[in-house]
């Protein structure tokens, strides 16, 4: 059977620290128990900080790799995407950034203009390569910062009309729907860092915008702590 190749792209939500199972885990277990097997590829397979303790021993190498990295946003990673296409040959990017650009780098219009750059550059290195792209969900700082608040939502806006602006019938850009019920203090374990319940959702959100788009897996089963061991 032919796996899916996918790539997740993200910031310290995507890459996880030393213990994390990873929404990037739970979304490979997933596919697996949907009989969509799949490898997740990319230049990197450990944690933050160089760990490779992830919480489920089991979780294959094939499946580990990655593109995200602890403080890396759309600035960081638009200049490194072309390489990572053309050497891992993913047949769907699966992104999660923003957050940390509007947190720290950029505004809502240059973190477009960076979004816009680095779907270009995937696009130069495979004509065909599909992505999900997930909205950014707001933190615990949105609460109490309105103008970062202000500028998460302007960002969303203008992803979404960019992913408009340059799907095309052979290389789809999907705007994933982020989890509706987003709570902070169950899904998060600092406000910002996707905790068990959290990386559930997320997987969850992958996996919606996988099956719908493009008839992978299967809608997401609930699932309890700690999510089911999956034969390598």
């Amino acid at each position: 059977m032919c796996r899916v190749r996918l790539m997740p792209v993200g910031d310290s939500m995507t890459i996880g620290s030393a213990g994390d199972h990873t929404w990037r885990y739970r979304l490979w277990a997933h596919l697996c128990a949907a009989a969509e097997p799949a490898d997740l590829v990319g230049p990197r397979t450990a944690l933050h900080e160089g760990s490779h303790r992830y919480a489920e021993p089991a979780f294959p190498t094939r499946a580990r790799g990655h593109l995200a990295g602890w403080g890396e946003g759309w600035l960081h990673h638009k200049d490194v995407v072309a390489d990572a296409v053309r050497t891992h040959r993913p047949d769907i990017l699966l992104v999660s950034l923003g957050l940390i650009d509007l947190g720290f780098y950029t505004d809502a219009e240059q973190t477009a203009r960076n979004a816009r750059h680095f779907l270009t550059e995937a696009r130069r290195a495979d004509p065909a390569v599909r992505a999900v792209v997930l909205p950014v969900i707001p933190n615990v700082r949105a609460v109490t910062d309105a103008p970062f608040a202000t500028e998460v939502a302007r960002f969303n806006t203008l992803l979404a009309a960019l992913l408009a602006e340059l799907t095309t019938p052979t290389a789809p850009l999907v705007l994933a729907t982020p989890p509706a019920d987003w709570d902070l203090t169950r899904d998060t374990y600092d406000g910002t860092h996707p905790a068990g319940p959290g990386e559930h959702r997320l997987a969850a959100a992958f996996a919606a915008a996988l099956h719908d788009a493009f008839a992978l897996g299967a809608p997401y089963a609930a699932q309890t702590e700690p999510a089911p061991a999956v034969p390598a």
